[in-house]
């Protein structure tokens, strides 16, 4: 409503990129200008092309937000964005475990083993289990289609074991359809999560993070997992996405400069090379 109270009455012809961009600093002044993008300028230009598409009324193209306009915002507000995640490691995932109740042990280790995305783990229903086969339904998700991902023999025990819990729609009241995990939105495990956190003495990690962070840097990162097979068992379409969103380095800055100034083995001046065998000898 904000957006159409600023261009609700413009012709669709007479507003441009340029304008939805400033209407960021005016409608969300503190916000950073991924916020804009997202809650500002996408939808107004989803609404203006969907016009251009049924009615042949002007097309509309906005370039992005640059780095020093980002910058720039980010010093008007104080506060920095696009903040690095810290993805799980499995001490962490141990620790949750440790202090956690066994859903919400259950929940973090699934999401940690398989890259499921929060709303896709709290939506699997007891029907989305096939224990024989060790394979959980995952429903559709950012353009991917809804499929059947396999997990461990461990991580099938533990979701079985769970006794189904039906939520309630904190809107209108009403009960759900029973859920594995026990939450009804993507958003009510947070509190929860927290309070295990501040138990097991560990640094508190939302699920994307603890889970499709955790999950490629783990095998990326430290195990040593090409890429590619990585992103296929993660859902990812394009390998090049994670590698840049999702791995994350975590090699000690001092270390990676000491290897400059280690010096290379060579032998002393009384050894001599070995020769070796030619066929010749």
């Amino acid at each position: 409503m904000p957006i159409l109270d600023e261009i609700g009455d413009m012709p669709l012809g007479s507003i441009t990129g340029a304008l939805l961009k400033s209407l960021g600093r005016k409608l969300k002044p503190n916000a950073c200008t991924d916020t804009w993008w997202r809650e500002i300028v996408t939808p107004a230009r989803a609404v203006i092309n969907n016009a251009h598409e049924h009615k042949g009324t002007p097309l509309l193209r906005v370039k992005r937000y640059d780095k020093f306009e980002r910058i720039a915002q980010d010093q008007r507000r104080r506060k920095p964005s696009r903040i690095e995640r810290i993805p799980a490691t499995r001490d962490w995932i141990e620790a949750f475990c440790a202090a956690g109740d066994p859903y919400n042990a259950a929940l973090v280790r699934f999401m940690f083993e398989t890259a499921a995305r929060i709303d896709q783990a709290v939506s699997i229903e007891p029907d989305d289990l096939r224990p024989a086969t060790c394979e959980v339904r995952v429903k559709a998700q950012k353009g991917h289609p809804e499929g059947w991902i396999t997990v461990s023999p461990q991580m099938m025990g533990e979701l079985v074991a769970l006794k189904p819990k039906r939520p309630k729609n904190l809107k209108t009241g009403a009960l759900l359809s029973p859920r594995v995990f026990g939450y009804g939105s993507p958003t009510g495990y947070n509190n929860r999560w927290k309070t295990i956190c501040k138990r097991a003495g560990i640094p508190y990690l939302s699920a994307h993070p603890a889970g499709r962070h955790g999950f490629f840097t783990e095998l990326v990162v430290r195990q040593g997992v090409d890429p590619v097979t990585a992103s296929k068992a993660g859902r990812w379409s394009d390998p090049n996405l994670p590698m840049r969103i999702y791995a994350h380095a975590e090699t000690d800055e001092a270390d990676v400069r000491a290897r400059f100034r280690t010096n290379y083995v060579q032998p002393t001046p009384d050894e001599k090379p070995k020769h070796t065998k030619t066929k010749k000898d």
